[in-house]
């Protein structure tokens, strides 16, 4: 799947906020950013309770969790008037920046 065609099918789910008393566009923001940390977060007790507490990594659950990560990553771009491809190229841009060597 493309990323454009992923930010608009995710794009599909978001609430708009209307009924909140901070605008909506603020609202979504704020809610996004907080939910992805906390999907984040969910990752990272999977990763480690699979490696340093032994349990070994569940891998479908980490793809799970790492889908709920991607989904709040493209609300949160949505919201602010950002492609996911524009990002994507914009971190690789940085990346062959820092580390030209590989």
């Amino acid at each position: 799947m493309r990323a454009h065609d992923y930010q608009a099918l995710a794009a599909r789910t978001l609430l708009d906020g209307s009924d909140r008393s901070v605008s909506g566009r603020d609202l979504m923001m704020v809610w996004n950013a907080i939910g992805l940390t906390g999907e984040a977060g969910e990752c990272a007790e999977l990763v480690k309770k699979g490696v340093l507490h032994g349990h070994g990594l569940d891998t479908d659950k980490l793809s799970k969790e790492l889908g709920d990560v991607l989904w709040y990553v493209a609300a949160l771009a949505t919201t602010a008037g950002l492609s996911l491809g524009g990002i994507m190229a914009s971190n690789i841009d940085k990346l062959r920046t820092r580390y030209p060597d590989g």
